[in-house]
């Protein structure tokens, strides 16, 4: 069938194209969506356009978060049905087939109430709920989040809802600006170094018991580490790009030490840590966190709207990526709207 796409033709290269996809006949566990809205991950889809990630192939369509309306079933589909909204794993394109037999695949039906705009933001949603999953954070805690962009404004008010203190950082006053309309009353503009005193006057000189790293930029971690208490935890949320150079022991090794600066726990929160679907001898999946977060966005505990910045068509997909990668305090959560075409 003919579908439309984005593509990645080649890195800096974005194109919308027709393309051939050769759906056939639906197998047993397939599920056939036509998309109705996707988001861009800003993050992963830049790093993919520049052709740093070796796992993207180009052409290729990029995007991983969706919901749409089913169009059919396989024979095996009970969940679901046609003409029921879905929050999907799928690019950016105007129709997916979703092989729900493959352990990576997720389909679940938007509950009512959750504005369709904004399902797609679930998946950024449990992208951040990894770090409060692994956290120690309880209630009256003072939480520190590094990066307010969606993955990070996201954690800060899961943190929030956790029982948390959060102070919020990041060099952009937009993006602190933003996170304060969803809650988060101490947004404060800079570095760990240039933010200390405050955070200091904040935690009544204590610091942080728990620092999450929302920017994957390695840079940003050491300057924000002072910031953490003693017998604290910073978790590396944000996966890390690109290089930078620093000296392994005052940045990071007297942190964890007792006799440096407080015996500090490191933890690594990449979403991949949990199994996808739900498993009766794991408590947590990405299954039953998007189940929570969709719950939690259309409720209106968890604030999406102030991050969706842009709705455009899929024709406007160009522009979406220049604005995401020059102009990153006005463009931050970018979807696409498939009923544009």
């Amino acid at each position: 069938m003919e579908n439309l796409s984005v593509l990645f033709t080649a890195p800096d290269q974005v194109e919308t194209q027709r393309i051939d996809d050769d759906i056939g006949q639906l197998r047993a566990r397939d599920v056939l969506v036509k998309t109705r809205y996707s988001v861009i991950s800003a993050a992963t889809e830049l790093a993919c356009l520049s052709g740093s990630q070796r796992w993207f192939p180009f052409p290729g369509t990029p995007g991983y978060a969706a919901v749409g309306e089913v169009v059919d079933v396989g024979g095996e589909i009970a969940d679901v049905a046609p003409g029921d909204m879905v929050h999907f794993w799928g690019g950016h394109k105007q129709y997916s087939l979703v092989d729900t037999a493959r352990p990576t695949a997720i389909c679940l039906k938007a509950p009512a109430g959750l504005p369709l705009e904004l399902a797609p933001f679930t998946r950024m949603a449990i992208i951040a709920m990894t770090s409060l999953r692994i956290s120690n954070i309880e209630l009256g805690d003072y939480v520190g989040v590094v990066g307010l962009g969606t993955v990070g404004n996201f954690a800060a008010q899961l943190a929030g809802l956790q029982g948390g203190t959060v102070i919020g950082l990041d060099l952009s006053e937009g993006r602190a600006e933003r996170a304060r309309a969803c809650g988060i009353a101490q947004a404060l503009v800079g570095d760990g170094a240039s933010v200390a005193d405050r955070v200091r006057e904040i935690t009544d000189g204590e610091g942080v018991s728990t620092l999450i790293e929302a920017t994957g930029i390695p840079a940003a971690l050491p300057p924000a580490l002072p910031l953490v208490g003693r017998y604290g935890e910073a978790i590396l949320l944000g996966t890390p790009r690109g290089v930078h150079e620093t000296d392994l022991t005052s940045s990071v090794l007297d942190y964890i030490h007792l006799h440096g600066h407080g015996s500090i726990t490191f933890k690594g929160a990449h979403e991949w840590r949990y199994p996808v679907a739900r498993d009766a001898y794991v408590k947590h999946s990405m299954e039953r966190n998007s189940v929570i977060a969709m719950d939690l966005i259309a409720s209106g505990a968890l604030k999406a709207a102030p991050l969706h910045t842009h709705t455009l068509s899929p024709a406007e997909a160009e522009s979406a990526y220049e604005g995401l990668k020059s102009a990153k305090d006005e463009y931050v959560g970018v979807v696409f709207d498939w009923t544009l075409v």
